[in-house]
């Protein structure tokens, strides 16, 4: 096995290897800087790179060490504290602000044994399914890399996917963890609503929660299970699972059998338009499914609705003002259109101009919609949807300096039309990379769970993974 071949592994088996002797800590974090080192420049993934930190933290782990991920490289997407780095949400505001304490996020991470390597990119305020912040310049995807890794969490994506970590941080509010694992070839979970907390800032997230890109269903489940769970103040949380979620996703009783599978190509936005490519990897998993003992059966689900895209915007854009609003405060001043990206700009612009009965308004709104939706698909153990409507953009596809700047939100809706519902819903959904397609790129598929559902989909997701294997596939740039 070469040096290279351990950035592929899987986190949980470097783990183990680090709590057996065949490999420390140092060689691992070391191996992670210098490829760092070698493809950063190609691909621009990193906002920060933390070596001599990292370095010291993995001096200090010795064989033996119980904690689950004990010297295992991470990285952590640049809009959650790591005390000691800068914290930028990629706004030229927060540019040079550092972050004086760690986020949950980083601390359970930490508590794991994992060390922290750097910071990675992602799109200014984190509002696009791509990664070409002004600050940053763009993200590649290291299947092409004149394509996007996706986004927000496009760093995060393109770090594990070229083997400069095993595993990175992602979070989730549109899609953000699901897009970039479907761009780049990964597993990405958004988890149930409340299942991770948002402390220290946030009592609760209507849209966002935070989660992981990884290679395999197995490291998800197990990074879950340290993630997951209250933290003291949360305003709201998910239920516990009844068992550890690595042990849903090892399938320790029994693979799933006989689910009752709902399966969908209509994009919730109707202008939006299905790439064949992507509605053949549907085609495809619901007879892969259907080989493996389920059910799978056609729906349209009610989602076509008059107003329902305008409502996620404005829920979603609310929730962006305030982040633009946090680096105002930051900066010690009120934001003005020369600090930031004139899409950001126009979103910040319209959001001021709603009363709070209009702010909250939408979310009712929002809420009665998904609960319709949920509704609909009590019936069905799981809906299998693409991931994306069309394969991973062109690098400057999605352009935040256009003459109309709310017209490239706009067009990022028809890109990525089957996430943003389920961070509405609150339901777990997960992007699978099962296929590669004829261009070259991988071509992932979504699936989502009941709510608070994430053990029996995680426990699909592994059996689809043992039917159709993908973890050894590596991009031309590793």
């Amino acid at each position: 096995m070469s040096d290279s071949d351990l950035m592929f592994r899987s986190a949980s088996e470097l783990a183990g290897m680090v709590r057996a002797g065949e490999v420390s800590a140092s060689e691992l974090v070391g191996l992670s800087l210098a490829r760092i080192e070698e493809l950063n420049p190609r691909l621009n993934a990193f906002v920060e790179i933390d070596g001599e930190r990292a370095l010291a933290a993995a001096a200090q782990v010795a064989p033996g060490d119980e904690r689950p991920f004990a010297g295992v490289p991470i990285a952590i997407k640049n809009n959650r504290p790591v005390q000691g780095l800068r914290l930028t949400y990629g706004c030229s505001l927060m540019s040079e602000y550092v972050a004086d304490y760690d986020h949950n996020i980083t601390r359970r991470l930490k508590d794991a044994g994992f060390i922290v390597v750097g910071s990675t990119t992602l799109p200014e305020y984190g509002i696009l399914p791509t990664s070409e912040a002004r600050l940053f310049g763009p993200t590649r995807n290291p299947w092409d890399l004149e394509r996007t890794p996706g986004g927000s969490s496009g760093g995060s994506a393109a770090a594990v996917a070229s083997g400069m970590v095993p595993v990175a941080h992602g979070n989730d509010g549109g899609g953000s963890i699901r897009i970039p694992a479907a761009c780049c070839g990964l597993v990405g979970l958004k988890p149930q609503r409340g299942r991770i907390s948002a402390a220290p800032e946030l009592g609760d997230s209507l849209l966002g929660i935070d989660g992981v890109l990884t290679r395999t269903v197995a490291d998800t489940a197990a990074i879950l299970d340290v993630l997951e769970g209250y933290e003291p103040g949360d305003a709201t949380w998910a239920p516990p699972p009844a068992e550890p979620f690595a042990a849903a996703a090892a399938m320790i009783g029994g693979p799933p059998t006989r689910l009752r599978i709902a399966s969908t190509t209509l994009p919730p936005i109707p202008e939006a338009v299905v790439d064949p490519m992507c509605a053949q990897a549907v085609a495809d998993t619901a007879e892969l499914l259907r080989s493996l003992g389920h059910t799978v059966e056609e729906v349209d689900p009610p989602w076509q609705l008059d107003g329902v895209q305008e409502l996620f915007g404005a829920v979603f854009s609310t929730h962006i003002s305030l982040s633009i609003a946090y680096s105002g405060m930051v900066a010690g001043r009120e934001p003005t259109a020369e600090d930031m990206e004139p899409m950001s700009w126009a979103i910040f612009s319209m959001i001021g101009h709603l009363n709070a009965v209009q702010g909250m308004g939408a979310t009712v709104q929002l809420e009665s919609f998904t609960r319709q939706l949920v509704a609909f698909l009590e019936p069905y153990d799981v809906l299998l949807t693409p991931a994306l409507a069309e394969r991973p953009l062109p690098l400057g596809t999605l352009d935040t300096h256009a003459p109309e700047p709310m017209s490239t939100f706009t067009r990022s809706g028809l890109f990525t039309p089957f996430t943003p519902t389920f961070n509405a819903s609150g339901q777990p959904g997960i992007s699978l990379p099962l296929f590669h397609g004829e261009d070259g790129l991988p071509l992932g598929v979504q699936l989502v769970g009941r709510p608070a559902g994430e053990a029996g989909l995680l426990a699909l997701a592994t059996q689809l993974e043992a039917a159709r294997p993908w973890a050894d596939r590596r991009p031309p740039v590793s």
